[in-house]
């Protein structure tokens, strides 16, 4: 027999002493469900006995195929002698039987996910043990006929609906509305119908032992047999589609198996005296102190949540005929365990003709709202402190009060899903350019844009839309970049759809179902889902509650007791994104990308420059952006007076602000065809030519960044000036402007060398004309991997080090991220070649770059500061990476998850102190 223990008791024994081998921090072992199962049983209350098998039991046995590991199925039939002795019974005694359920318990909690199965014990024999001790034929009959029709569905994978169609039949036969009017008599005629619907949809070669009688698989008789398939079975729900789902979409890994759980059963169905319910301690929705949750009388736990039948609210429970005394006691254990687990408590129980069993407690699920609620009034009343308060929020659960949802309420079924690209729900006409966009949103019309891919040109589309659907590109997209920036709901790389956007038709794959210009779809930001028609919405839910949290978060960040402040900056581009995050509680900006300034009516100025072969008008497009910049920088300059600014240059390959050579050969095409001036013509053709010979074989790897200021360096000459007379003028005004600029996208130290000597030396010629000092930091972006080796170097001509961890993530695995997420990353994922999408969590060896980095540069220059601006900056994980591994100063992210980031960098500080 193997040494690891794989079996573990709960309960009492034959004398009441308690014989509990488990606790509440074995969640790992035992599950969540085990875990609680034991903890209660430690502390007193009235919990029925049984055992555990654990979780590690469970990936050993999927592991090797669905082979148990040596001596586990011993230590089970011990564990169930030992169970039958604690209870005076025997499962299958055709006397006085013991009944037991068999629940899944993974260590993290996953509420209907995985698969039970109750009442196992009975058979033939048995229920005349089960009628003869209870005296009550109805209660036994129904009992077995929910076993088999458990059992059949759970274990053996018969369809449900083959039940439910029979005992709906029953009903009609018998001339009754609920199942609880049948009688003893149609019960009974049930089971043997159950067992006929078992035999004909079981196939009997796939299940060996199993006896067979005229070809045909019988419902098994032995317990024994029941018992092993049962947990065989719920070791089995672990992988099942709906468990992998949603541990998927909250990031619990596979790895961690599920506990099966082996109890004596309670009964709720015994009759009037007798019920079962589901309550939290505190209401889970919007964090109201107060008893929560519903009960049957005379039922069993499924019917609570099968909805097959109407609750009672649990508060009259106590007020019921003959479960007052359950209810009084019910309410004293709500008591106890919130106090015990310092926590809102779930809870499941049943009451047995007038005594109550507590099946399962663990902490509950709630809302975002509730979350804020519950923290702050068990801080109120001595519960729990302000670091642990903060340290229980989820960072991610935030987005219910910054985004609209889709009514959980509601059902709905994704006609399509993507990636889940910027949070929040929509719903909106299809339309297929940004014109339509703005143009039906005018006219009052709530509108999706649907679009292969987004590019700047898009922007005003964007911005007139309530969301954007794309079928094409990543997280790190145009389309989600600029999204997230916005707060608006995005989801990318909708592969099914098929966007014909001259035909104003989208194509689904694997369906009929056309989408043309006006249909209403309703985005799923949060989830990567689309919905055929309209979904009704949950509006955002900002409160009091979510400052108050937030303040003690900066509190703990900002304390630099135990080393420096976990600092939370912006990324803003235009005056309003800068005050919406100065609400949210951004302390400056870290990335400006000056990129944006150039969409709109400023396209053109821009083309001018870059395609005219005119000096003079080259010449003449300078000086305007000059003048558009000079604006630019004065209103956000004001806006963030007293707070760092970071602006960086340049950096988007050119040829993203020239239009599409294949749409412009076409548009000549047409004009050939109508019989334009060949004046016309000709001009139009030396501008393709021109654009085709900008074209790039890889222009992310390209000409970008750094390299454009060293080729064309009339274009940092105009914005490091813009921003210095920007800087000048409001100085003057007794404004207090904070600009620093950064370089982006630099490899080598000698291109970084250069581009600071151009810029200190504009900023002295405007400090010179207008008579005002000027100390503007200048900074690197380190983005590459070559970058980071040499940060040593790069470090002594630099004022700050900003990540923009996009990049290195990209250029650290060779991928090309719109395509990556796209195509490949959904199915590495699945396939475990990689854990998390690095573009959205940041990858431990780009981590080890930026902490590399960190570290030679603090050792060249220790008076720098050290950011992340990349998309990194805005995810919970990433930032406890950032700041505990990296040692980074700040983090950088878009306006509406600012609030996110300032909880996650408070829950970092925490966790640092407690690894200290």
């Amino acid at each position: 027999m193997s040494d690891c223990k794989r079996v573990y008791r709960f309960g009492t024994d034959a004398q009441g002493t308690c014989v509990t081998e488990g606790d509440k921090s074995m969640n790992f072992v035992l599950g969540g469900k085990g875990a609680n199962l034991a903890e209660m049983s430690r502390i007193g209350l009235p919990v029925p006995g049984g055992f555990t098998i654990t979780c590690q039991t469970c990936v050993e046995y999927s592991g090797a195929g669905n082979v148990w590991p040596e001596g586990a199925l011993d230590e089970i039939v011990a564990a169930e002698a030992d169970l039958e002795a604690r209870c005076g019974k025997k499962l299958g005694d055709a006397s006085d039987p013991l009944l037991v359920s068999v629940r899944s318990g993974a260590p993290f909690s996953m509420p209907g996910m995985m698969d039970t199965v109750l009442n196992l014990g009975l058979n033939d024999d048995s229920v005349q043990g089960l009628i003869a001790q209870t005296q009550n034929p109805r209660f036994a009959w129904d009992s077995y006929r929910r076993f088999i029709q458990m059992f059949s569905n759970v274990v053996m994978g018969v369809d449900a609906d083959l039940f439910e169609n029979a005992l709906t039949q029953a009903r009609l036969v018998a001339g009754v509305r609920v199942d609880s009017e049948l009688s003893a008599e149609d019960l009974q005629e049930l089971v043997e119908t159950f067992k006929g619907i078992f035999s004909e949809n079981v196939e009997a070669t796939l299940y060996p032992e199993l006896e067979v009688a005229d070809g045909k698989p019988v419902f098994p008789h032995d317990p024994e047999l029941q018992l092993r398939l049962a947990i065989q079975a719920v070791f089995g729900s672990w992988m099942n589609e709906r468990a992998c789902i949603y541990r998927k979409q909250h990031g619990i890994s596979d790895e961690l198996g599920t506990a099966v759980n082996v109890q004596a059963m309670a009964f709720g169905n015994k009759g009037e005296t007798s019920a079962t319910g589901v309550a939290f301690t505190r209401n889970p929705a919007d964090g109201t102190k107060e008893f929560y949750g519903d009960f049957l009388v005379n039922a069993q736990g499924e019917d609570v949540v099968a909805g097959i039948r109407n609750t009672e609210p649990i508060a009259d429970l106590k007020t019921t005929s003959g479960l007052e005394s359950a209810g009084e006691e019910l309410e004293r254990v709500f008591l106890t365990l919130e106090d015990h687990y310092r926590d809102m408590c779930d809870i499941e129980f049943t009451i047995e003709q007038g005594k109550l069993w507590m099946l399962q407690t663990r902490v509950g699920k709630r809302t975002a709202t509730a979350a804020l609620r519950i923290a702050i009034e068990m801080v109120e009343e001595g519960l729990i402190t302000r670091e642990e308060a903060v340290s229980r929020i989820d960072p991610a659960q935030l987005d219910q009060l910054l985004h609209p949802q889709f009514d959980a309420s509601k059902k709905y079924e994704a006609l399509a899903s993507g990636l889940n690209a910027s949070p929040g729900a929509a719903v909106g006409e299809v339309v297929f350019s940004s014109d339509d966009a703005v143009a039906r949103s005018a006219e009052g019309h709530k509108v999706i844009l649907v679009r292969w891919e987004t590019n700047p040109d898009d922007l005003k589309g964007m911005v007139a839309a309530e969301g954007i659907l794309t079928s094409h590109g990543g997280k790190t997209s145009h389309a989600a970049v600029i999204a997230r920036g916005m707060g608006t709901p995005c989801v990318c790389g909708v592969e099914r759809f098929h966007i014909d956007a001259a035909e104003k038709v989208v194509r689904i794959e694997g369906s009929d179902r056309v989408l043309r210009e006006g249909d209403v779809i309703s985005i799923d930001g949060t989830q990567g889902i689309v919905v055929d028609g309209a979904v009704d919405l949950v509006s955002a839910e900002l409160t009091g509650d979510l400052d108050t949290i937030l303040s003690w978060a900066d509190e703990i960040r900002l304390d630099e007791t135990d080393g420096h402040a976990n600092h939370v900056r912006v990324n803003a581009d235009n005056p309003e994104d800068a005050a919406l995050a100065l609400e949210f509680g951004a302390e400056a900006i870290g990335l400006c990308r000056t990129e944006h300034m150039f969409l709109g009516d400023r396209k053109n100025i821009i083309q001018s420059f870059i395609l005219s072969d005119d000096e003079a008008v080259k010449q003449q497009a300078l000086a305007d952006l000059l003048k558009v910049q000079t604006e630019d920088f004065l209103a956000m300059f004001k806006t963030m007076s007293g707070r760092d600014v970071v602006v960086r240059l340049l950096d988007p390959p050119l040829h993203e602000f020239l239009d599409n050579p294949r749409e412009l050969e076409v548009a000549i095409t047409k004009k050939e065809a109508a019989g334009a001036p060949e004046e016309e013509l000709t001009a139009l053709r030396a501008r393709l030519r021109r654009i085709d010979g900008m074209v790039e074989s890889n222009p992310m790897l390209g000409l970008r960044g750094v390299r454009l200021s060293v080729v064309f360096g009339d274009l940092p000459l105009m914005q490091v000036r813009a921003v210095a007379t920007a800087a000048a003028r409001l100085i003057k005004e007794g404004v207090d402007p904070r600009p620093e600029i950064m370089v982006p996208l630099v490899s080598i130290t000698a291109e970084h060398v250069q581009t600071r000597e151009v810029i200190e030396r504009v900023i002295a010629e405007v400090s010179a004309e207008e008579g005002v000092e000027l100390n503007i930091p200048v900074g690197t972006m380190l983005e590459l991997p070559r970058a980071c080796m040499v940060a040593d170097e790069i470090a002594h001509h630099a004022d700050f080090f900003c990540f923009g961890t996009n990049d290195l993530t990209q250029t650290t695995f060779g991928f090309s991220r719109d395509d990556a997420e796209a195509k490949f990353i959904p199915l590495y994922m699945h396939k475990k070649i990689l854990k998390d999408n690095p573009f959205e969590t940041i990858d431990a060896a780009v981590l080890e770059l930026v902490r590399l980095a960190v570290e030679k540069g603090r050792a060249t220059n220790p008076d720098m500061h050290f950011g992340v601006c990349g998309e990194h900056g805005g995810d919970p994980k990433s930032i406890k990476g950032l700041f505990n591994v990296a040692d980074v100063d700040y983090v950088s992210c878009s306006p509406y998850r600012v609030p996110l980031a300032r909880l996650a960098a408070a829950q970092a500080k925490l966790e640092a102190k407690r690894s200290a």
